[in-house]
């Protein structure tokens, strides 16, 4: 099957007009006006050619949980939002911490046949925080990193020997950083909108606490240390400094973190039920800033679908977590490039080619010979969020209603369009 994309700006490392011409799923002919017959011609005028995005932080619950999500639905949601990849959390049931578990979320992955689908697996047995999972043999049949997230791995000892375990393997330990003895039961950011609200709040020193105890046992084994989902001020800084020194952190956020911040909860809104909570102004600002510098590294969503029944009821009793696989590159094109924060080259490298190269997967470039993973996005486009419309089963969405500018149009997955 060839494909040709007519009349695009490319955007990858810089901006430039081209078409794109694919044959048998890979990049053949990058170049204005290309005279080549396809069987099938995207217009793309007027609209970006970008790299395929990868999720290195979603959960698609399968299995066990297949009433929220399945691996095929969230991989179709993946490539509806412009993702071509997307790793996947181990807090399934049972868990991923096998062997066989990781096999056969890759199969069903390949089933599936949507996005590419990567598991991640845990890094202690059953998430329980006690005995270290089987970190190499799970790399072998197919992981591509080690988390437990949705639980910190609290004992310190215990994360100290997976950092170490993990350096040996060369295998990247994604951080639920968080010290739940201080979170405690609180459900939203502690401060004034809590009080309002009469909700428990959840301190940033939980997340911040956590932040800096892996920063320092990753600084004294000189071993790698990727935190999760950061979303306050004092996170961002603590990652800056380490960086500064030659620590081997990264970091991601999402983008609720970068344009929502916890007035959301004042409507007793469950869907702004998320763990870390929607934060404060001064955190969203920190957190662009940190996007600007450098300091974070990826965007990702930490999609987390859950059912309508769930999320519908007592915001203390609802489960944490939004969608955002489908929203994801508008919101962040909403809130970032619009408003002049980010270029749109600099987008890419933060939900594209950062998270390849950090999982260690092929990162997708606009050039002749590489594998045809693309997405097609119009910046001009304005849609209206609607959950009840959204392909994932999860409708749970804290974008829900909101105005976005920018939709993608088409994704291609190995030369095929699959959106």
């Amino acid at each position: 099957m060839s494909i040709l994309i007519k009349n695009g700006k490319i955007i990858d490392g810089n901006e430039f007009n081209a078409d794109v011409y694919i044959e048998n799923g890979r990049i053949n002919k990058v170049g204005e006006n290309l005279n080549v017959i396809a069987d099938e011609v995207i217009d793309a005028r007027g609209k970006f050619i970008l790299p395929g995005l990868v999720d290195m932080h979603c959960h698609l619950r399968e299995p066990g949980f297949e009433n929220k999500e399945t691996i095929a639905s969230g991989s179709y949601a993946a490539v509806c939002g412009g993702y071509t990849s997307i790793a996947c959390m181990p807090n399934t049931n049972p868990v991923i911490d096998s062997p066989a578990m990781a096999r056969y979320v890759a199969m069903r992955g390949r089933e599936a046949d949507y996005a590419r689908v990567y598991p991640i697996g845990c890094i202690t047995k059953g998430q329980k925080g006690e005995e270290l999972a089987e970190m190499g043999k799970m790399k072998e049949a197919g992981i591509v990193a080690v988390s437990d997230d949705g639980r910190p791995v609290m004992n310190s000892g215990i994360m100290r020997n997976a950092l170490e375990y993990a350096k040996t393997l060369n295998i990247l330990i994604v951080d639920h950083a968080e010290d739940s003895t201080v979170s405690g039961d609180g459900v939203v950011n502690e401060g004034v909108n809590a009080t309002i609200a009469g909700l428990r709040g959840i301190n940033r020193a939980a997340e911040e606490i956590g932040t800096a105890r892996d920063i320092v046992l990753a600084e004294s084994l000189d071993a790698r240390l990727h935190v999760c989902h950061v979303s306050t001020a004092g996170s961002v800084q603590l990652i800056r400094e380490a960086k500064a020194r030659g620590v081997k952190v990264t970091c991601e956020t999402c983008p609720h973190y970068f344009s929502a911040t916890d007035e959301e909860i004042l409507s007793y809104n469950t869907n702004a039920k998320i763990n870390p909570p929607l934060r404060e102004p001064s955190d969203v600002e920190a957190i662009i800033e940190g996007l600007k510098d450098g300091t974070i590294d990826v965007i990702a969503t930490d999609h987390a679908p859950h059912t309508m029944g769930e999320k519908n009821r007592e915001f203390d009793l609802a489960p944490f977590g939004s969608v955002g696989l489908e929203t994801a590159l508008s919101v962040a094109y909403t809130y970032l490039v619009e408003t002049g924060d980010i270029d749109m080259v600099s987008l890419v490298s933060l939900m594209s080619q950062t998270p390849a190269k950090l999982l260690g997967l092929p990162v997708v470039r606009v050039k002749p010979g590489m594998m045809a993973d693309l997405v097609v996005f119009d910046p001009d486009a304005e849609w209206t969020v609607k959950a009840s419309e959204l392909k994932s089963k999860g409708k749970n969405c804290v974008f829900d209603g909101w105005h976005l500018k920018g939709k993608v149009q088409n994704t291609v997955v190995g030369g095929v369009i699959k959106y």
